[in-house]
């Protein structure tokens, strides 16, 4: 069944795990309550999920007053059975449209022209796209 051009589909490519990582590869700074505008969940569902990554060791943060800075570790797999020989990093700069060197993801934003409030990363790919 084909889809039609003006339809979205209910269902992304991307976990939210995927896009939780997108979002602070896009900012380091940003709040959870942005992650979870962005991505459209909840600032509870975000926090699961950047504890998760940071457990998991994919993410690292570090606080600056009141605020968290994330660092991503860009260099480990991506945790999936078929792409596991890929860099988070790797994906990060498909997923943002970058194919210069990605050992800073994480450490600054990666697409400096999204406005991030105005960014879902659900639409990264319709973004990105020619």
């Amino acid at each position: 069944m084909f889809m039609l051009a003006d339809r979205t589909p209910s269902w992304s490519f991307l976990t939210n795990h995927a896009q939780v990582l997108l979002c602070i590869a896009q900012d380091p700074g940003i709040r959870l309550r942005e992650i979870g505008e962005a991505v459209g969940i909840t600032e509870r569902a975000a926090h699961r999920i950047v504890v998760e990554l940071a457990a998991a060791g994919y993410i690292s943060r570090t606080r600056n007053g009141r605020r968290n800075h994330y660092r991503i570790q860009s260099h480990l797999p991506v945790p999936d059975p078929l792409a596991h020989e890929q860099r988070i990093g790797d994906l990060l700069a498909i997923l943002a449209g970058r194919s210069d060197d990605v050992a800073s993801v994480g450490e600054t934003a990666i697409a400096r022209q999204v406005d991030p409030s105005s960014f879902r990363a659900t639409e990264a790919a319709e973004h990105w796209k020619d």
